[in-house]
């Protein structure tokens, strides 16, 4: 981020690029809620004055759009990498819990958004259909690891994966990235003690 012409404080005025607004958006809206967001307060937020905010967007709901869309994208696109989709479902499960732990230390603060709405709007209700999705191919996964023998056959497919993937959300509430060497660590785990509960 650079800066340019200073506030009526003094401090330097931002100049952001799309994508840090965003992550700045993805934090107000976390915060205030999408309807208890105004224009006025991502201009605060921002330091950009309501035109300027206007140069880089068309609306508010655009703007949660592309916010929503750095944590929805790559989450639904790390079922279609390698490791997602080929080899015994029990590695490819794992691969998905180690990179949704990578996705959530790179996009904090989309991630954190995208588990808080609501579904008030056609973004939000998007949003939410697009979490469901892969809720529900990531339980496709446990099924097919137990119909391996890799997973207990007494576990539930469904509630394993809520399970599984609750401890990794949880994670927006305490976990502040601070390297990759960390964030490797913190994967391997939460990987360890959700295969060393499910594991036949």
């Amino acid at each position: 981020m650079t800066t340019t012409r200073a506030l009526p404080d003094g401090s330097p005025r931002p100049r952001y690029d799309l994508d840090a607004l965003l992550a700045v958006a993805a934090q107000v809206f976390t915060e205030r809620g999408y309807d208890g967001t105004s224009m006025e307060d991502l201009s605060r937020a921002s330091g950009l004055s309501k035109s300027s905010l206007y140069h880089h967007i068309e609306s508010k709901e655009q703007l949660l759009r592309l916010a929503l869309e750095r944590a929805v994208e790559p989450m639904l696109a790390l079922l279609r990498a390698p490791g997602a989709t080929t080899g015994p479902a029990v590695d490819r499960l794992a691969h998905v819990v180690r990179a949704m732990v990578a996705l959530l230390a790179a996009e904090l603060p989309s991630v954190t958004l995208l588990l808080r709405v609501h579904g008030n709007t056609d973004t939000e209700r998007w949003a939410l259909e697009q979490r469901r999705s892969f809720d529900r191919k990531v339980a496709a996964l446990v099924r097919a690891a137990i119909d391996e023998g890799d997973v207990r056959a007494e576990v539930d497919a469904r509630t394993t994966a809520r399970l599984a993937f609750g401890m990794v959300n949880s994670l927006v509430e305490w976990y502040r990235p601070t390297s990759q060497a960390a964030t490797d660590r913190l994967a391997d785990q939460v990987a360890t003690m959700v295969f060393d509960g499910i594991r036949s």
